[in-house]
């Protein structure tokens, strides 16, 4: 799903135009890049907390030459998702993981008695 989906979908469910969908998308996406600039966490329940954790200076080396090179610290946005959210995706995750093993353990077993 990218932009523009979403704001057809926010729009759709929330019985508004999509020009106040996107403005609604883009204050709340301006809000939370403002407040990790301040080194601000922004917290939603049950979604997740976005925060800014800094990075060491390191040495590394360029992929394409194999010369060192210094990275500099920096700043790094992180997402810690929320308990909600990981308990929907392990529900999604545990149906899949299913149907995918039970697959092939039935043909292995139909191949083993030939």
């Amino acid at each position: 799903m990218n932009k523009t989906e979403l704001i057809g979908e926010i729009a759709e469910n929330a019985g508004i135009t999509k020009a106040k969908a996107k403005l609604v998308l883009d204050t709340l996406l301006k809000r939370i890049t403002e407040s990790l600039k301040k080194h601000e966490s922004v917290q939603i329940m049950g979604f997740g907390t976005f925060k800014i954790k800094p990075r060491k200076a390191r040495n590394a080396r360029n992929p394409k030459t194999g010369q060192p090179m210094k990275i500099p610290a920096c700043d790094v946005p992180t997402l810690s998702f929320g308990k909600f959210l990981k308990n929907e995706l392990k529900g999604s995750q545990s149906v899949e993981k299913k149907t995918r093993s039970v697959a092939p353990v039935g043909k292995k077993q139909k191949t083993a008695t030939k």
